[in-house]
């Protein structure tokens, strides 16, 4: 017994601790996350009941809490009703203390009402995993300490119920809203992590989730890798999953010229990517203008310095640095013709009570007028958005 029924080495144990963890973070990422709250994702009936099995077993969570509760982080993202946004709370109490937020939540009646409906409510969700949602890791301490024996059996539990609320409730909603890289403007602080999401699941490409929140893939550039992806199309090619829905592809029409509805409706379905593009082209125009500046022997340090300001929307700039942006505006006229380019081009997708037709018109206005610039980055720009298709 003090073996375990296993009775396995000491790598053994620990090769069995990382793959029971993974099939852990696999139910989150697949059922709770990309299936259950965002949709994106349909798993076979056998598929989604052994998911839900495990998390009963290993975690305790209940479907319907954790659904409700991520749309709401959605919904009020970075907001005082944000159940855990760092930029609330705090990163250390996110971060370390993710898991209270989560089951503070929990309780909201609001919250489940409003944000808990389409998950399961079926004899076994009523009877069984909701009334008794602590049996499970309660059978899960008995079967781990059968199975690996009394020592290695209690790290082995003890590892496997801090897995989850400190990697998802903690790092997840911690560390995605405060540290990473950005592939898209998004209206909150989500980041990717890294690009090679392994170790989560897939959840660590965060900011490229929150762009394209009802996509089943979160790897959305070449050098990105989403493992919960890889674990989906296993099941697809067994006939266990179908993906509902992924992040659209931009397709660029070279012979197309004219600005009409298709254009329209092209932009504003790629607007992140055509953000992220946008900021591209602002820094070449930036570093243009400061090596201009610097061949006329004038101080570009007023450009150098809002240089990381110039692709975010212009409420979203702290007071203390609007003045350096005059500034800088000031020495660089095409700087402030891009700058404020950007600010019309963003409040485009937001107009949603003027007709199509005044959309287009407004579009290619724009189009016009920064082709008109004499700036090139933004002359190029405006040339490739005329292409979406």
């Amino acid at each position: 017994m003090f073996s375990g029924l296993l009775n396995l080495p000491w790598w053994g144990d620990l090769l069995a601790l990382l793959v029971l963890v993974q099939v852990t973070i696999a139910a989150v990422t697949l059922y709770l996350h990309r299936a259950q709250a965002h949709r994106a994702l349909e798993l076979h009936p056998a598929v989604s009941h052994f998911f839900r099995f495990w998390l009963w077993l290993t975690t305790g969570m209940i479907t319907r809490e954790w659904a409700a509760i991520h749309r709401k982080h959605h919904a009020k993202c970075e907001t005082e009703e944000d159940p855990h946004s760092p930029r609330i709370y705090g990163i250390n109490k996110v971060l370390w203390g993710g898991v209270m937020l989560y089951v503070k939540e929990s309780h909201r009646t609001e919250t489940m009402e409003k944000y808990g409906h389409s998950t399961p409510t079926d004899w076994l969700e009523r009877n069984v995993y909701t009334p008794f949602n602590k049996w499970g890791i309660l059978l899960l301490a008995i079967a781990d300490i059968a199975l690996f024996g009394v020592v290695p059996g209690a790290i082995i539990y003890v590892v496997q119920l801090a897995w989850i609320p400190f990697w998802a409730a903690g790092v997840i909603n911690g560390i995605g809203h405060y540290f990473g890289y950005r592939n898209f403007q998004t209206g909150d602080d989500s980041t990717n992590i890294v690009p090679w999401a392994a170790w989560i699941g897939g959840e660590e490409l965060h900011n490229n989730h929150h762009a394209y929140p009802t996509s089943a893939k979160f790897s959305l550039r070449w050098y990105e890798f989403d493992i919960g992806w890889m674990y989906i199309r296993i099941l697809q090619s067994l006939g266990l999953a179908t993906v509902r829905k992924q992040a659209p592809k931009v397709k660029l029409d070279p012979s197309k010229w004219e600005v009409d509805a298709q254009t329209l409706q092209a932009v504003i379905a790629h607007r992140y990517d055509v953000l992220a593009r946008f900021t591209k082209s602002m820094k070449r125009t930036s570093k243009i203008e400061m090596e201009a500046l610097r061949a006329r022997g004038h101080d570009f340090s007023a450009v150098k310095a809002v240089r990381g300001w110039l692709h975010v929307d212009e409420k979203e700039v702290p007071a203390h640095h609007r003045e350096q942006l005059e500034l800088a505006f000031e020495s660089s006229p095409a700087l402030k013709t891009t700058w404020s380019m950007r600010q019309e081009l963003s409040r485009l997708w937001e107009r949603s009570t003027l007709t199509t037709e005044q959309l287009v018109h407004q579009l290619k206005d724009w189009c016009e007028r920064a082709e008109k610039s004499n700036v090139a980055p933004l002359v190029e720009f405006s040339r490739r958005l005329r292409c979406y298709a």
